[in-house]
């Protein structure tokens, strides 16, 4: 089982680095954004998996906020695309 983990590792370590390709040189910002996104989902994977060789808890904590993070980053992105400004800064009274 353990070598089915390592491989598993090396597919996604793969896949990781043609993300960070894409992230890098993505045509357009939404095609970066889905790539900034998709490299979260990585990492967590990354580290589950590292998680799993080692056969520890104590990485359940980073892959509880590497998602949270990527989740934040992802609807900032997504509000930044929309709106053209993350934090809105008029006065409604």
């Amino acid at each position: 089982m353990m070598m089915f983990y390592w491989i598993s590792l090396i597919i996604v370590s793969i896949g990781f680095t043609g993300l960070l390709y894409r992230l890098v040189k993505g045509p357009t910002i939404a095609d970066r954004v889905v790539a900034l996104d998709a490299i979260g989902i990585s990492l967590v994977s990354i580290v589950a998996l590292l998680s799993l060789i080692n056969e520890t808890e104590f990485f359940l904590e980073i892959i509880l906020l590497l998602s949270i993070l990527s989740f934040i980053g992802t609807t900032a992105f997504a509000k930044f695309l929309e709106r053209g400004e993350i934090f809105d800064r008029n006065d409604h009274r």
